[in-house]
């Protein structure tokens, strides 16, 4: 029923910008939560940001808080994370996922069990 869709990924240098887009194919609009998490290698999962139903509240990891901020379309059914001065940890792929909830919450339990392929972001030192 939901098909998200992750593009914007790409490499930069360290200090440099990216902006994410996440695509729901499966809705028009959507009344829940939607979360960004990272996956670098050899490491878990890990939360990036989350935005509730409506836009008005948001989330960030500590690491990311200030450099990155996620925002949202709901006429579009997009979600997109705008990542400032980017630092070589922020490197892994990123993957967008609905939450089953409309509130924001930092835990990948809490978000559908299906992931995606994500998008690829390499920051070179």
């Amino acid at each position: 029923q939901v098909q998200l869709v992750e593009s914007g990924g790409g490499l930069v240098q360290a200090g440099g910008s990216l902006r994410l887009s996440c695509s729901d194919s499966g809705r028009t609009s959507s009344n829940n939560a939607m979360g960004w998490f990272r996956q670098a290698p050899g490491k878990e999962r890990e939360f990036v940001a989350a935005i509730n139903w409506n836009g008005g509240r948001t989330l960030y990891a500590d690491s990311v808080k200030g450099r990155f901020t996620i925002s949202r379309d709901r006429v579009k059914n997009t979600v997109y994370l705008q990542m400032n001065s980017l630092k070589p940890e922020d490197t892994g792929v990123y993957y967008c996922n609905k939450a089953l909830s409309s509130e924001v919450t930092d835990s990948w339990r809490s978000y559908r069990a299906s992931w995606g392929q994500g998008t690829q972001v390499t920051v070179s030192s």
